[in-house]
């Protein structure tokens, strides 16, 4: 028995040494693979505003049964098998476009792997589990880590896009009250709301990227889309933040009422700010009760070692001598 549970140490102990190494060979790769990420977000962005141009042609050319044929592999198998009635995601888009995904292509990609992973959670599971007979484990055992895979493997995909899009929340969120200044410095100025979103989006480039981004697209979608509320709600869409949404929902009350927007922007980017130390405040509350356990399991050890190893040596040459 003894040498069946050594054997399984040493199984789990290596597949944790390969997940870890491949996990720092990631680590390193990464950085060299991601190259200029301003650049690539701002292709997206052109790339969102040409579709915005092309919507009108595209829908002239659905009516008039042209189809294109040059699908790719994963949007053939999505569409085959129906995944996206078969493995329904509520607000899937949404989702996908406060991750900074947007188009069909990741849809498509979205299902392909929530369809995949489960499939590879389970071949795994049977021939980890099952084939390999697993030391010291009953069937009722190997039967739920193969099924804890597949499960694993059918919420990875929503898991990692919830993962991106709080990364990408958190890029925008402490920088958003300073874009609102910049956009109350240009409409005070006399730009339109257009001209200001976009000479807010290339100025704020260099802090936030991703708020770069946000402020282009909704710069395309209010000079393209028929009303501006829309143009505004798809930004409230697209950053599901509290003070973001009630940006959006004053803006949209300034273009309907005609209430001055200078003094709407300005109300916005002082209870932003205030969100904002509100934020670094809970964050500096919260520290001690997060420092508890760390003191106890590594500071407080050496402490006792620095401090009672004098007294036991003394201790111990007395008793010695």
């Amino acid at each position: 028995m003894s040498g069946d549970s050594t054997a399984f140490i040493s199984n789990v102990a290596y597949l944790t040494t390969s997940l870890l190494a491949a996990a720092t060979i990631y680590t390193l790769v990464a950085p060299m693979l991601e190259g200029d990420k301003l650049k690539k977000r701002m292709n997206s962005v052109a790339n969102a505003r040409e579709g915005m141009r092309q919507d009108r042609l595209n829908q002239l050319n659905k009516k008039a049964g042209l189809r294109s044929d040059d699908k790719g592999f994963v949007k053939n198998m999505v569409d085959k098998l129906s995944l996206d009635k078969l493995l329904e995601a509520s607000d899937l888009k949404d989702k996908l476009a406060q991750a900074g995904l947007r188009g069909q292509r990741p849809i498509y990609t979205f299902y392909f792997f929530r369809l995949a992973l489960p499939i590879i959670g389970l071949l795994f599971g049977l021939i980890f589990f099952v084939l390999l007979n697993t030391p010291g484990w009953e069937m009722v055992q190997r039967v739920g880590g193969t099924v804890a895979l597949v499960t694993f493997g059918y919420y990875l995909p929503g898991i990692w896009v919830k993962n991106m899009a709080s990364k990408r929340l958190a890029s925008i969120v402490p920088v958003f009250p300073d874009a609102l200044d910049l956009l109350l410095i240009c409409v005070e100025s006399g730009m339109s709301v257009e001209l200001a979103f976009a000479k807010v989006a290339e100025e704020m480039a260099e802090n936030s990227v991703e708020l770069a981004e946000e402020f282009s697209l909704t710069t395309a979608e209010l000079s393209y889309l028929s009303s501006r509320r829309m143009a505004f709600e798809n930004l409230a869409r697209r950053n599901n933040h509290v003070g973001i949404r009630s940006v959006s929902t004053a803006l949209i009350q300034a273009e309907r009422y005609g209430t001055p927007l200078g003094d709407t922007l300005r109300t916005m980017a002082h209870e932003n700010r205030q969100m904002r130390v509100m934020a670094a405040e809970k964050k500096a509350a919260s520290l001690p009760a997060k420092l508890t356990v760390p003191m106890i399991l590594f500071f407080l050890p050496v402490l006792f070692i620095v401090i009672l190893t004098p007294a036991g040596m003394r201790l111990g040459g007395a008793l010695g001598g």
